[in-house]
């Protein structure tokens, strides 16, 4: 209690600002550890959309090239596909057994081999075209 020289009113009334002053730096620490917290969580949800979408973009970027030509019409080029294909898995099962640690090589041969899948749909509608 704070000590006053003049009446006993007034006593009070400081004793009152004094706890209102307290309780004002309580309210402003409240409001300081309430800013960190949420940015804090900010920063984590950040965190967990970045890495979600790099999740997702690493099964967009590991999906396997499509096999759509006609065994019928093109069997040599759809048996290159088929070959085309299995490798693709196989890089893959390489890639999670050495746990993705590969410099990027294998990254870069399953995408040539996107583009080889690519070149052999594009070979293939030629040949329907003539």
């Amino acid at each position: 209690m704070v000590l006053c020289a003049s009446s006993n009113q007034q006593c009070k009334l400081q004793t009152r600002q004094f706890v209102l002053s307290c309780s004002e730096k309580s309210r402003l620490r409240m409001v300081r550890n309430t800013a960190r917290i949420a940015a804090m969580l900010k920063t984590r949800l950040l965190t967990i959309a970045a890495g979600s979408l790099l999740l997702i973009g690493v099964a967009v970027m590991a999906q396997q090239p499509e096999r759509d030509i006609s065994h019928r019409r093109h069997p040599n080029l759809a048996a290159a596909q088929r070959l085309s294909q299995q490798a693709f898995d196989k890089i893959v099962a390489a890639q999670q057994a050495n746990e993705w640690d590969m410099q990027g090589h294998a990254q870069k041969a399953k995408d040539l081999l996107d583009q080889a899948n690519r070149e052999l749909r594009e070979a293939a509608t030629a040949a329907n075209h003539h």
